[in-house]
């Protein structure tokens, strides 16, 4: 029935070692390094990632500054342009208004003027007047 063969059982067991040991040098070996090498290489990298994630937090820390800075900056700017031009408006109108009176003052006096003229023309032509009046009266 089954005949054992030690020389052949030999020759298996010592073609098995030998595969085995070319396979761990060959496959094993290499596919356990390259496993190892990846493992470290995530751990350096997810290092890395909270190095830049600790870092990103300072990075938006001082831009939120900066932003900061910017919009006093612009806020105090806008306040002085606001007050510069009230100033300048406020001085265009006291300009204007200084103007606005002159030319009322002038008005006012020609119009005085004018009054006095008509009234001592009216006082010159005042027989003229009393003459014609005497004139309708007497023929009605």
């Amino acid at each position: 029935m089954l005949d054992i063969h030690l020389p052949l059982m030999l020759f298996v067991l010592v073609l098995f070692l030998i595969l085995l040991v070319l396979l761990n040098n060959m496959l094993f070996q290499p596919l356990i390094k390259f496993m190892d090498d990846r493992d470290a290489s995530i751990a350096k990298d997810l290092e890395a990632a909270k190095n830049f994630s600790g870092n990103t937090d300072e990075l938006n820390a001082k831009a939120d500054e900066v932003i900061g800075n910017a919009k006093n900056e612009a806020a105090i700017i806008r306040q002085k342009a606001v007050e510069d031009e009230k100033t300048l408006a406020a001085s265009k109108v006291e300009t204007r208004q200084s103007e606005i009176d002159k030319e009322y003052e002038s008005f006012v006096e020609k119009l005085a003027s004018e009054k006095e003229n008509l009234k001592n023309e009216l006082l010159s032509q005042m027989p003229l007047f009393k003459e014609s009046l005497k004139a309708k009266f007497s023929k009605l």
